[in-house]
């Protein structure tokens, strides 16, 4: 049997921003990512997984939990370009790809799973929250969902009857390099960076979601108690703040609640353009990212053209019913 290859994501960094400071986000141990990487292991070796490839990331969580794998495995290290920010993680998406991971568990938030998807848009992930704004990766036991990323490498299923193309954000900046979003893209009256973690409510004045979640964090939340907009749905949402309408009370942080007022909420469709001008600064998933000189033209677009997402669930069932994990004595 053919033997695809699982890759293996842990941002050091992800857990651990400003927001413990000036929210009440809370602190994510790097030990409990080791932990969660070899229950993932010990699932995916159990449903026939025998091939692994690794981000060395700086803080050493892939390799130290990678000592734990039975001798039958394969591992194969990618270096971490050492820069000490997402670039680490842009970088390693790109040598993975080139190793033709099936698919790749990516432990971080939203951000992480961004860093790796602006290096390798058309992976198949299995994203496992231990961020801070974790909308886009999964809340999921690492040994299940360790599990099926086996059942996928062994052949157990085909990736056709198990992923869902993620929809995506593309932003286009007059003159300079593109960007993306996966979840939400943010037009502030911000004049520079500064802290890069999207704080005050007031700065805020455009916002387009892929997903408008009420039982999330973040963003999404104040599209979610407004119009909620589900995963599945091929469409988005854009919102105004203006001096009046609708007036809403959400957690754009954990432990933090901040009152917007929305003057305008309007569905968006897949490839249906929205245009703006600076002066501003963008956001995106979360995190200020860019600043937009006064009139250069930024184009936002959405579309099912990001990253695909292993259902693990879905993957389990399949197994199940194929009897993947029994043995007749």
């Amino acid at each position: 049997m053919n033997q695809s290859t699982i890759g293996i994501v842990a941002n050091p960094a992800s857990g651990k921003d400003v927001r413990r400071l000036v929210a009440r986000a809370s602190v994510f141990d790097n030990r409990e990512k080791g932990a969660i990487i070899n229950r993932a292991m010990a699932g995916a070796v159990s449903a026939g997984a025998r091939n692994f490839a690794y981000l060395n990331d700086s803080h050493n969580i892939a390799e130290s939990a990678m000592q734990v794998v039975p001798v039958c495995c394969n591992i194969t290290k990618v270096d971490c370009a050492g820069t000490g920010s997402s670039l680490d993680t842009v970088l390693g998406a790109r040598e993975l790809a080139k190793l033709d991971c099936i698919a790749t568990m990516i432990l971080g938030g939203d951000g992480t799973n961004r860093a790796f998807v602006k290096g390798w848009r058309d992976a198949v992930l299995m994203p496992v929250s231990t961020g801070t704004n974790n909308v886009f990766p999964r809340f999921a036991e690492a040994t299940v969902a360790g599990a099926a990323l086996g059942v996928l490498a062994s052949g157990g299923v085909e990736l056709d009857e198990v992923i869902l193309p993620a929809k995506i954000i593309d932003v286009e900046i007059e003159g300079e390099e593109p960007d993306i979003a996966l979840i939400d893209a943010v037009v502030t009256d911000d004049r520079f960076v500064g802290s890069r973690a999207l704080l005050d409510a007031d700065a805020i004045k455009k916002i387009l979601l892929t997903r408008a979640e009420p039982a999330a964090v973040g963003m999404t939340s104040v599209g979610g108690l407004l119009k909620p907009v589900c995963e599945q749905e091929d469409i988005g949402l854009f919102l105004e703040t203006g001096k009046k309408g609708t007036r809403v009370c959400a957690p754009i942080a954990p432990g933090m609640y901040q009152t917007l007022t929305i003057a305008q909420v309007v569905e968006v469709g897949c490839d249906e353009p929205i245009s703006i001008k600076g002066p501003c600064v963008l956001a995106f998933d979360g995190e200020r990212e860019r600043v937009v000189k006064p009139e250069q033209k930024v184009h936002f677009r959405l579309s099912r053209s990001g990253p695909k997402i292993l259902d693990i669930e879905k993957t389990m069932q399949l197994a199940a019913g194929r009897q993947l994990f029994t043995k007749l004595e």
